[in-house]
């Protein structure tokens, strides 16, 4: 793909935030303009953990800042193996999911990771300066290599590097991030800090945004969060789920020999996190949740969660249906925000490529 011609003014106005942040910063760097850039995988259909933890907040996020960029990282899902037809639908699934729950191209820079080569540019060079001690250590490499029996390819490996390479190609100030990807944001920290000191001061610090703060766990193992790689089809209730498969995946939803609803975490998980998907969709606090509740059964407290998942996914399931039968627009929104990403990226690895010596 071609570059395309670089508009300064549409440059400007992408990075141009709505209000001063503090920002981490050294002689020489300007405080970098408030920009937020975060990415998911398109593995499969968001979950509802995804929906209740990032994606709503993703959705919060394009009225907070006025640069924001969110990738469908394609890069990063082929450090497992991948059916390139499969991958294929599954980038403009995502694509649909995004745009269903709310995510709007005119408030955000909607993109592909892989069309944007900058990334892998970049995350190259960041590759240089960073130690294998350093990433051998990440519990994410422990955790996924353990799970490819110890022959984790070298893409999975540095992936966290291309992460840091995802954030740092915009500039950006502040990342969502979950709990488990602290010590990865740690890394885009430090790696900015140390092309700074040996090449020039050119990025700032990142924050971390603890904006995935619902926790929503597994309805088999509420010990675990729920995920789409989990081996038991119920644990984990899909955005395009069936009303008849939700409401089965709430009835087999693990409890405990307690009939009564109330809300300890620490003392009745199961519950407790049948509570907090209640009220991260509704909107009811636990203490709300709890009195109305009182009478029921948990096995019918069970169904009245489900029905509320139900009703408030029926429309986000009907977008994403009327979106995914018009593929040429999903491929047109990303298409424009690729244009979009590399009018921001390019300027930003040029820069970079100056301050290395390759020009």
């Amino acid at each position: 793909m071609a570059l395309p011609v670089l508009r300064r003014a549409v440059v400007f106005r992408l990075l141009r935030g709505h209000r001063a942040v503090s920002t981490e910063s050294h002689p020489g760097v300007q405080d970098a303009s408030p920009g937020v850039f975060s990415g998911i995988q398109p593995t499969g259909i968001p979950h509802l953990g995804n929906y209740l933890g990032a994606l709503q907040s993703w959705v919060k996020l394009q009225d907070e800042f006025s640069s924001v960029l969110y990738s469908i990282v394609d890069l990063h899902s082929i450090t497992v193996p991948q059916d390139p037809g499969v991958l294929r639908e599954s980038i403009l699934d995502m694509t649909a999911c995004l745009l269903a729950c709310g995510i709007d191209p005119e408030k955000s820079i909607l993109f592909q990771q892989s069309q944007v080569p900058e990334h892998a540019e970049l995350g190259w060079i960041f590759g240089c300066l960073t130690s294998m001690p350093r990433l051998r250590h990440l519990p994410q490499w422990k955790i996924k290599n353990q799970n490819q029996k110890n022959e984790g390819s070298v893409g999975l490996f540095t992936y966290p590097v291309l992460q840091s390479a995802d954030i740092l190609l915009y500039k950006s100030t502040h990342v969502p991030v979950g709990d488990d990807q602290i010590q990865h944001m740690e890394l885009t920290q430090d790696t900015a800090r140390t092309f700074n000191q040996r090449f020039g001061q050119i990025f700032p610090i990142p924050k971390a945004l603890m904006t995935t703060s619902k926790k929503i766990r597994s309805l088999r193992d509420p010990s675990s969060k729920m995920s789409k790689s989990d081996p038991q089809n119920l644990a984990t209730v899909r955005l395009m789920d069936s009303p008849d498969e939700i409401t089965l995946k709430f009835r087999k939803a693990i409890t405990d020999f307690t009939s009564e609803v109330t809300f300890d975490p620490e003392g009745r998980p199961g519950v407790s996190n049948l509570i907090a998907i209640h009220s991260a969709m509704t909107g009811l606090t636990p203490e709300d949740i709890v009195p109305q509740s009182r009478g029921l059964e948990t096995a019918k407290y069970k169904l009245v969660v489900a029905e509320a998942i139900i009703e408030k996914l029926m429309p986000i399931q009907e977008e994403i249906r009327r979106l995914r039968a018009d593929k040429g627009y999903l491929r047109e929104v990303l298409n424009r925000g690729t244009m979009k990403a590399r009018e921001v990226a390019a300027p930003v690895y040029e820069e970079v490529c100056r301050l290395v010596g390759f020009k």
